[in-house]
């Protein structure tokens, strides 16, 4: 995204973004966890516990949990705001009974109130195909356009035990049978 979005009505939610001035690396993963895991979001969950802290307690770095009106934080928001004239939002998402009810909406909405800063001139998200379905095409109709296609491969965090063999029943995991020919 290369301009600011037209000003439009701030989408209504009971939903409200507190922000974690210094958050705590068990409480962080476990947020990181409820939201990500679905699309086996692993990155945070593979750095020690050092490396998180550094990375979230990075100047221009901003961490927000969205909280429901029971205080249970319920999905989250990353910003880097580091880079100068670029603005990334580094992780985005809410738990999976929240899709489809709008709350994506005023999540966004949010961020980008809080992202477009005086001398910001570009604003970057990144998903991928393990993402929610529906994510390029929410992106989309937010503003983003689409700039570049890459083929990333990794291990599975399943496999490496940072998330459960059962998480992400929609991605196929695929077990290796030691020793067969």
């Amino acid at each position: 995204m290369t301009a600011r979005p037209p000003l439009r009505p701030m989408p209504t939610s009971p939903l409200r973004l507190v922000r974690w001035q210094a958050p705590a690396v068990d409480g962080y993963r476990a947020l990181f966890r409820r939201v990500g895991a679905p699309w086996l979001w692993y990155s945070r969950l593979a750095m020690s516990d050092a490396t998180l802290a550094a990375t979230i307690g990075l100047s221009g770095v901003e961490v927000y949990a969205v909280v429901d009106r029971a205080g249970i934080e319920v999905g989250m928001l990353e910003l880097d705001l580091s880079g100068g004239d670029t603005a990334r939002i580094a992780y985005f998402g809410l738990v999976p009974e929240l899709a489809g009810q709008g709350h994506g909406r005023w999540l966004m909405a949010e961020a980008m109130a809080r992202v477009w800063r005086p001398g910001v001139v570009r604003v970057v998200v990144d998903t991928c195909t393990l993402d929610h379905p529906r994510a390029l095409g929410f992106y989309r109709a937010q503003g983003f356009v689409a700039i570049r296609r890459t083929v990333e491969t990794f291990p599975d965090p399943r496999a490496l035990g940072l998330l459960p063999i059962e998480t992400a029943p929609q991605i196929p995991y695929l077990a290796s049978r030691r020793g067969a020919a």
